[in-house]
């Protein structure tokens, strides 16, 4: 076998050129297959990173029922031991208590509906960015008495930082909740239904607003590593005991989720197509190869080589050259995913504009995920090994006379 490997191995260098053809092809092929898939992984890592860290986190821990009925009678009590235990489950990046709730807001004539979000100052910025959308004003503090407002909001309510506004409402089992408030910021968001309705508040002035002291609505959790989404979620079970409802992201935006599997659909549509070009491109060097070879296979056949062993010759010198097209292909696009993960291509102008009203950041991201690199360098691989049966079929069918005079 070590002399067939060797021969093998000669042979493909008595012919540079046409190795190097049959290598480029193999080569060009995983590079574009590696690039095209890491972006579309990109692309949706993005959006739902985008998506979960806008509100509803990863996963979120609430009352049994509430995300049906978003009443404050379905909230739990969970003090800062039990929001310390989410955080200190591995890869576990915050855990983000929130009270939340719908208010009429009023200034002089004009009266609105708004929803308020009692937050921990920290902990909100930790994951929303909340801090990164002040227009105006200055950000929250964990003893603040006053709010923040969305900027679409404001305009509707011709108020700005400084002013004061009246919120009324209901507080937990009926209780009225009424109070003035000053605007101590302003918040723009890119979508029109954040940005024309919410108001924020420090936790502490909204758990005694709403008479809710100690209680909390929801606990959004961000993890930092999307894979490991599973094993939290069970842990985070584990440590509910069944007391609160936990959901994971798919759960609570199924809409996202069928916009990922439709995209999906698409993205298989083009890689398949780009597979099957892939697949006529080496296919077609290989048969040019094996073609030009001709003559010189039915002269070894005549003076006494074997079909099986020219078979067998024949198909590690296509291993040889697949293995060394994919891997070279897979080490020159590392760096290359590597840099555009880094540092993305940012859309500008109408298009960054469109991304924004989506909560999608206007960039063209890239996915490491080593799962991309294995997966794309199987299938090439096995592209270029199953091209490798040409040769097998027409050495099987050669007769060496004939090969002699081609």
């Amino acid at each position: 076998m070590k002399l067939y490997v060797k021969l093998a191995w000669r042979n493909l260098w008595r012919n540079k050129r046409r190795t190097i053809l049959a290598f480029s092809s193999v080569f060009f092929a995983m590079l574009l297959a590696l690039i095209t898939e890491s972006f579309q992984h990109g692309q949706h890592d993005i959006m739902i990173d985008g998506a979960v860290r806008m509100y509803t986190g990863y996963i979120q821990i609430h009352g049994i029922g509430y995300w049906d009925e978003r009443s404050l009678e379905k909230s739990i009590e969970a003090d800062s031991v039990f929001i310390s235990s989410i955080e200190n489950i591995e890869h576990v990046e915050v855990a983000v208590p929130r009270l939340e709730n719908f208010m009429l807001v009023s200034s002089k004539e004009i009266t609105k509906v708004g929803s308020v979000v009692c937050i921990d100052p920290e902990k909100e910025n930790s994951m929303t960015r909340l801090k990164n959308k002040l227009v105006a004003g200055r950000y929250l503090n964990d003893s603040d008495n006053g709010i923040l407002i969305s900027e679409g909001l404001a305009r509707m309510l011709n108020v700005s930082t400084g002013d004061t506004v009246v919120l009324y409402g209901q507080g937990i089992y009926g209780v009225t909740a009424a109070t003035l408030v000053p605007i101590v910021g302003i918040l723009k968001f890119a979508l029109p239904d954040l940005n024309n309705t919410f108001m924020y508040m420090s936790l502490s002035y909204g758990q005694e607003l709403f008479s809710m002291q100690g209680k909390l609505t929801t606990i959004s959790v961000m993890i930092n590593d999307p894979r490991k989404l599973d094993k939290v979620y069970e842990t985070i079970k584990a440590i509910a005991k069944g007391k609160y409802e936990v959901m994971r992201w798919e759960d609570m935006m199924p809409e996202l989720v069928q916009g990922i599997l439709l995209d999906n659909v698409g993205g298989r549509i083009m890689i398949g197509i780009l597979y099957l070009i892939i697949a006529f491109g080496i296919f077609g060097t290989v048969m040019m190869m094996t073609v030009e070879r001709t003559r010189e296979f039915g002269i070894l056949i005549s003076i006494g080589m074997r079909k099986s062993v020219l078979i067998l010759v024949t198909t590690i010198e296509a291993i040889f050259i697949s293995f060394l097209g994919a891997m070279s292909g897979l080490i020159a696009s590392i760096p290359i995913i590597i840099y555009f993960k880094r540092n993305p291509i940012e859309f500008t102008g109408k298009l960054a504009e469109a991304s924004l009203k989506f909560g999608v950041e206007p960039v063209l991201p890239f996915s490491t995920d080593v799962s991309i690199f294995i997966a794309q360098t199987l299938v090439v691989l096995a592209i270029a090994l199953f091209s490798a049966l040409y040769p097998v079929n027409f050495i099987r069918k050669l007769h060496p006379i004939k090969a002699m005079r081609a």
